[in-house]
């Protein structure tokens, strides 16, 4: 009995704390694994091994496949999708959004999809005349619907599934939570889009995050460059050709300024030399340009480049732009620079330079604040942009992930992520094992490199579960989830098997609006499981409850991030939650009680 009181304390412990909020959550997750360990409760091995269980491992390797998809541009192409087919009717807006929304968490994790929709949704609500806080929460809580949809949706159906094979049942199958998470997300969209006008409120934040869907059509109006600009084809009698791409400098040549070179088949060169067939595109008055086209034997076109095409041209799948300032003790300060000099690593180009608004002369001398716009691949701008010489304006990366949709290695991406739903969806490898070659694939091919998929971990839940998954050991060993387990069967008494989902989806649903609901899931699963054998019941509909009910957090807004994530640009209250929360935590609780039982008998 001792050992029990030694679980209980330390789960009571674990809890203040998280509601305490004062120590970072990887903290008070470790500090629970050597509670365990320093109580005698667990060996040492058995307190850290869920930082090598497959469930931890394969929760790990969805944030990798999650920014695969940021980064290839799919996630941008699925808000374009949305932006292009909501038109003016809120119906439509809302159900398309929850749709989404809840189709991109149930294949990456639910805070990547708020995260890459956020920005998205409250562009679009500008744009028609709507409140963002009448858009946000439903797109969150429509991610919370569908991160029951698939396998892949959330760390806790990876929890509960790997829970339902250790008791000897064939566990969860990867489409299986879509048969619950189907009714959900239907169940979700119809109760924003009858009830969410009148509990949400109408307010606007004055702290909205960027939009940079235009962002290249601003700094080409903003640095004055949709003119006079014009595309030259090498000749294969060019002395241009074999010539060092960075030693390519057009400055003696008056106004004619480089603005980019390109490939024969259109993509942003990247090759050290020149050869025939490469686009130089240059701006400058057109008599100089024919000038410089007949002294150098280049192809020169009679008309100049669209507007539009300059954007296409500057900024695309292979290239993009940069806007950055020269901050004080910059290395750069004091350095001639000139508009269409390529810089010293010969993979970036300087389109344009301004000091308090104003276009540089030729050669001027760099100083403390002023701005240079810089185009190159977006590997080079990633790379070069050194944080101790100049000052980003907006994040290429981000850029990139915003404005650029199925970019460089999207169809690679989509690939990589087939390739591992079917190999979950028949079962041939565990789910690990597909999750890990999946997130391999994604750095071998090149989508990420290994540093950026270290950045892409959250690390935060991968070891909160890592550290809590010994803690069901605990209970379990220790007796703790069988007293409980006894308690509640005993609680709800002849009342049934659909009395115990009612009690533990109470029970997980109360815990996950004040802490983690991945953490309640840990705590909750063997209880769940013991209550289950007691009754003589099949755990899978009592396991798949305990899912939906910590798939329902919608009361607070600490209740997950993502909740937190809208609550400053949708200009949200602590009161505002529930309003609509209620109702979907309802439709949910009918969902876990009566519908799950019907899918997965007793």
């Amino acid at each position: 009995m001792t050992e029990i009181w030694t679980v209980f304390a330390i789960i009571g412990v674990v809890v203040v704390l998280f509601m305490w909020d004062r120590f970072p959550v990887v903290i008070v997750c470790l500090g629970c694994s050597l509670a365990l360990w320093a109580s005698g409760l667990l060996t040492i091995n058995q307190a850290l091994a869920g930082f090598g269980d497959p469930a931890t491992l394969f929760v790990a390797s969805l944030f990798v496949l999650s920014a695969g998809l940021e980064v290839t541009g799919v996630t941008a192409w699925a808000g374009q999708l949305l932006i292009s087919s909501a038109g003016q009717s809120r119906v439509r807006l809302i159900t398309f959004m929850m749709l989404l929304v809840g189709g991109l968490c149930a294949l990456i994790s639910v805070n990547g999809a708020v995260a890459a929709l956020l920005p998205v949704v409250v562009v679009l609500a500008v744009r028609l005349g709507r409140s963002p806080s009448q858009l946000l929460m439903p797109l969150v809580f429509g991610a919370h619907c569908g991160s029951m949809l698939l396998l892949t949706g959330t760390p806790v159906n990876v929890l509960i599934a790997e829970a339902l094979a250790g008791t000897g049942v064939d566990g969860f199958s990867y489409f299986e939570f879509g048969i619950v998470g189907i009714p959900l997300i239907a169940g979700g969209i119809l109760i924003a889009v009858f009830f969410g006008e009148r509990l949400l409120p109408t307010r606007d934040s004055a702290n909205l995050p960027a939009d940079l869907s235009q962002h290249a059509k601003t700094l080409v109006e903003g640095y004055r460059l949709s003119s006079d600009v014009y595309a030259l084809r090498l000749r294969e009698t060019s002395p241009l050709c074999g010539r060092a791409r960075a030693t390519l400098d057009l400055g003696d040549r008056g106004t004619i300024k480089l603005m980019g070179v390109r490939s024969e088949d259109g993509s942003a060169s990247v090759r050290a030399a020149l050869s025939a067939g490469d686009m130089i595109i240059v701006r400058g008055d057109a008599e100089a340009v024919g000038q410089l086209a007949t002294e150098l034997d280049l192809g020169l076109r009679e008309e100049t480049v669209p507007g539009d095409r300059v954007q296409s041209t500057l900024f695309n799948r292979d290239s993009g732009l940069a806007e950055v300032i020269i901050p004080p003790r910059s290395p750069l300060i004091g350095k001639r620079f000139f508009p269409g000099m390529v810089t010293e690593s010969g993979d970036l180009i300087v389109l344009a330079i301004q000091r308090q608004g104003e276009d540089l002369a030729h050669g001027s001398v760099l100083s403390s604040g002023d701005t240079l716009l810089l185009q190159g691949t977006w590997d080079a701008l990633d790379k070069r942009l050194n944080k101790a010489e100049v000052l980003v304006v907006d994040s290429p990366d981000l850029v990139r992930r915003q404005a650029v949709p199925m970019g460089n290695g999207a169809k690679t991406m989509l690939g990589i992520m087939g390739a591992m739903v079917v190999l979950l969806a028949t079962g041939i490898v565990p789910a690990a094992v597909a999750g890990l070659g999946a997130a391999c694939a994604v750095v071998l091919l090149g989508i990420l490199t290994v540093e950026q998929m270290y950045r892409a971990i959250n690390w935060t839940t991968v070891i909160l579960v890592g550290a809590l998954l010994p803690l069901s050991v605990a209970i379990e060993q220790s007796g703790a989830a069988a007293l409980l387990a006894n308690g509640l069967v005993d609680l709800v008494g002849d009342a049934g098997p659909r009395a115990l989902l009612a009690g533990l989806f109470i029970l997980t649903a109360i815990m996950g609006q004040i802490i983690s609901n991945t953490a309640t899931a840990v705590i909750l699963i063997p209880i769940a499981v013991v209550a289950a054998n007691q009754m003589g019941v099949s755990p899978a509909p009592v396991l798949m409850a305990v899912g939906v009910a910590a798939a329902a957090a919608f009361l607070t807004p600490v209740a997950t991030p993502t909740n937190l994530m809208v609550m400053e640009p949708g200009n949200y209250r602590f009161g505002d939650y529930w309003k609509l929360g209620l109702p979907m935590m309802i439709w949910f609780f009918i969902v876990a009680v009566f519908f799950v039982p019907l899918v997965w008998s007793f």
